[in-house]
């Protein structure tokens, strides 16, 4: 199964929090992992605001979160913002209104699913990206 990680899926893999046992019960059953190249700035953003809400004596220990997100970040298959992902981008954002990232998000996912036809779930807890994700066919994660 291929699974597409948006970024609130992924961070969720790296952070307990509300979701974080069922993602990593999806990262178990998945073969492919896939998601785009701005996951990456939108993951440290995620790990730097939540360091900054913990007490200090807790905050060394999101360095391990940094080191194990960048381990497993070398292993994803990553969709990067080109002139094809834009023709995606103007599809999705014809049906669709999203903010930026999210239509980053959802026109790579279009992309992979083009290209390797398989079982693919789209891993995402923004639930306004999630409906427009349902909307172009996909498999959506967590199940409501």
């Amino acid at each position: 199964m291929i699974v597409y990680w948006d970024t609130s899926a992924l961070v969720k893999r790296y952070v307990q929090e509300a979701g974080s046992e069922s993602v990593l019960d999806l990262w178990e059953q998945a073969s492919w992992f896939v998601t785009s190249s701005v996951a990456y700035a939108e993951a440290l953003s995620a790990f730097s605001r939540k360091c900054q809400e913990l007490p200090t004596e807790y905050r060394e220990r999101m360095s391990l979160v940094y080191d194990s997100f960048r381990a497993d970040w070398n292993g994803l298959i990553r969709v990067d913002v080109t002139v094809e992902l834009n023709e995606y981008i103007d599809r999705v954002l014809e049906i669709q209104t999203l903010r930026g990232f999210d239509a980053i998000h959802l026109a790579s996912a279009l992309v992979v699913r083009e290209k390797v036809p398989s079982r693919f779930v789209f891993a995402c807890f923004d639930q306004k990206l999630i409906q427009a994700a349902k909307i172009f066919g996909f498999e959506t994660f967590p199940v409501e």
